[in-house]
């Protein structure tokens, strides 16, 4: 449990103490005792997923991505070609998680790179099938590496039964979400 250090009075007056975790116990103390919500755990967790996440995406985009002029998004239409093309564009929407929008745009830009190949689908001519070029096959082989060493790093503070315990955990938020209505992408 994270405790706010001896913080008396309004946000306003301490932000200079307030951090994350402080902020965290802060809200669920207040979203409980001046509104009344009664699920301050389901806040706490899903604040720090968010966080972990944008800390985590934010450290491999601007250190192993960006100085190669590349987005995470970019990385992540890339990867999944990679691994799992050639696929056409709507499957590579679903494994990024991305709209179909924003992978034709990110096509775009790795086609005039020379990263990325568009050709038409086989079975329905509006379809589009992605696949790499060889650069994109030799630039991806480089910049996982590079990318694998940052993932290794920022997941060895944790044992090898934590990280299974902590993908099992995920796996379980993830694959359980259609007991109820959810928006969004798959």
């Amino acid at each position: 449990m994270y405790y706010f250090r001896g913080m008396t009075g309004t946000s306003e007056d301490n932000d200079d103490e307030l951090d994350f975790w402080s902020f965290v116990e802060l809200a669920n103390r207040r979203l409980s005792t001046e509104y009344g919500f009664r699920h301050q755990l389901a806040t706490e967790v899903l604040l720090a997923l968010n966080r972990a996440s944008s800390i985590v995406t934010y450290d491999l985009e601007s250190t192993v991505h960006r100085p190669r002029g590349r987005s995470w998004s970019s990385f992540r239409l890339l990867f999944v070609t990679w691994l799992a093309g050639p696929l056409e564009s709507a499957k590579a929407a679903q494994l990024t998680g991305m709209s179909r929008a924003a992978v034709s745009n990110l096509t775009k830009t790795l086609v005039s790179d020379g990263l990325l190949r568009r050709s038409p689908a086989e079975h329905d001519g509006r379809s589009v099938r992605l696949s790499l070029t060889e650069r994109g096959e030799q630039e991806m082989v480089e910049v996982f590496r590079e990318q694998n060493d940052r993932e290794h790093e920022w997941t060895s503070v944790l044992t090898e039964a934590e990280q299974r315990i902590l993908v099992m955990l995920l796996e379980k938020l993830i694959t359980d979400r259609h007991q109820f209505d959810i928006r969004g992408r798959n």
